[in-house]
This record gives C-alpha cells, structure tokens and sequence, in this order.
C-alpha cells in the first residue's frame, strides 16, 4: 500500500488532493512528538478519507528513519466493538514497519508510547503475487505462506480532544507502535488452515489470568482472511514476504488493564500457539 499511495501522492503533486495532505511543516511536527511520545495534534482533521491516505504515505516515508522500513499492512478496526468504540462502519487501513515487531515474552515500560493499548491480533505473511487475483478466502488463503500469532501494541498518540476518527487514524497509520510477534507457523494445507482460522478461539488474558477477550477466530470480519481480501478492495498490491495484520479480535485495552502484561493464546491453531509481553 505504502508503495502505490507515495506513487499517487507524487503523481497528484501540485494538485487539490495533494494540497489536502499534511503539509510538511505538520509531517515533522508529527514525527517529532512521536519520537518523543508526546500528545500529537490529529493530521487531516475534517478532511476526507483519501487526503489522509495521501498524509499516511508522507508520514511512513518521513518515519522511516526512527521505525524502519514499512513492511506490510494493517486492518485496523476489523472487530464490532472496535468499530463501536470509534465510530466508523467499516475498517481502516494503516502500516506495518519493520522496527516494531518485538520477539515473544517481550518486557516493556507500561508506557511504551503517548496513549498505548494492546490488542489480540495475527499476521498472515503473503507466499506469492498470485495473491492480487484472489476474489475469495480459499483462493486467499492458497498464497499465505505463515501464520503468527502476534499481540499488537497500538499507540493512539494523539492529545486529549483531538479528534480521535477513521480519518484521523489512518492519516497517522492506524497507530502503529509496537508488537509481539510469534513464531510462524507454515501453512502446508491451505484448506486445513482455512478452516482453522475460522474455528480457532483467541484468548486474551491478563497477566493474572483474567480473560479480557474471548471470541472465534470469524470474530473479525467472518474469517481473518477477509481482512487480505478488504485491503486489496482498497486497491493495496501485495507481494511476497508483506505481512498483514488482520485487526483486533475484540477491545483494546490500556496497559494498566494488563495487570503487569498481557498474552493471547489461538486454542485450535496447530500447537495451540500463543504470545505474551510483561508491562514492567
């Protein structure tokens, strides 16, 4: 995604949509308090959904630098509850960057960012380009080369009363911080794995054991698949090795809800896999 909308964005230079995107004076603004964790003012306030795509790929370029490069895209908002909490009817879409990813039973200050949550999520890693022609989650779910259980650990950055909406959200990204990725699990039978998806309950527990969210893997958009299918409606071109995160199976949650940390276990995945983080 990142690619195609830095392509449209240059193309559309000098025009009303490109004047619609942050100008750079707000991109560096941005980035700054970011990097510093410190509340952001909302890019693309009371603009539309595609000056805040064009604002997405300015900023992802000029926070390369601080989170590296973007390598895959989000589904955020793929949940009822979390659609709920903010408002929009259908998901939204952000990036990925390679920098945030964090390795299993990761130990973080509880404020790992300016307004962080955490949420159960899971990446689908892309096997091959034949994925773009795919119209179905059988025909999507034949190109996914691993599956990762992966707890994300958002950051809604921006300041008390700034406008908190899909349009201010995806101009941001959807909020990419941080996240707990797990071990891949190969897909060797696409139509096993399928139907596990589905099946599969996602956990997510704090760390007492207290169960925050508890639902069926088709809690997100009937099957997470469909989060792949979603993205490439939106005109995103995948390619190999591009992860995807499916958005969150439930609520987000503040850190202090985690009691200490948090984890999410995928019952019905092969394994029964799960992923964990301590909030010290």
């Amino acid at each position: 995604m990142f690619r195609l909308l830095l392509v449209f964005a240059l193309a559309l230079s000098g025009t009303s949509v490109w004047a619609q995107c942050a100008s750079d004076d707000e991109i560096v603004q941005f980035v700054d308090d970011y990097v510093q964790k410190q509340p952001a003012k909302a890019l693309n306030a009371g603009g539309s959904m595609d000056d805040a795509l064009c604002t997405q790929a300015k900023l992802a370029k000029a926070l390369e630098p601080h989170m590296g490069p973007v390598v895959g895209y989000k589904a955020g908002l793929t949940s009822k509850p979390a659609q709920d909490r903010f408002k929009v009817s259908e998901p939204v879409q952000g990036v990925l960057y390679r920098d945030m990813m964090l390795e299993n039973g990761a130990e973080l200050p509880a404020g790992w960012g300016t307004r962080p949550v955490f949420e159960s999520d899971l990446i689908l890693v892309v096997g091959d380009a034949a994925i773009n022609q795919a119209t179905t989650v059988t025909e999507t779910m034949a190109h996914i080369s691993t599956v990762h259980p992966f707890m994300e650990l958002p950051d809604l950055t921006l300041a008390k009363g700034e406008p908190i909406t899909g349009v201010t959200l995806t101009a941001m990204g959807v909020g990419p911080r941080l996240g707990v990725l797990g071990a891949g699990i190969p897909v060797t039978n696409s139509a096993e794995m399928e139907q596990a998806l589905a099946d599969m309950q996602v956990t997510l527990r704090a760390a007492d054991g207290e169960v925050l969210v508890e639902v069926p893997g088709k809690a997100v958009m009937g099957h997470p698949v469909n989060s792949v299918l979603w993205l490439m409606s939106k005109g995103i071109e995948l390619k190999p090795g591009d992860m995807v995160s499916v958005g969150s199976f439930g609520p987000l949650f503040p850190p202090v809800k985690g009691k200490g940390g948090a984890s999410v276990t995928y019952t019905g995945l092969p394994g029964n896999p799960s992923v964990s983080v301590v909030f010290k």
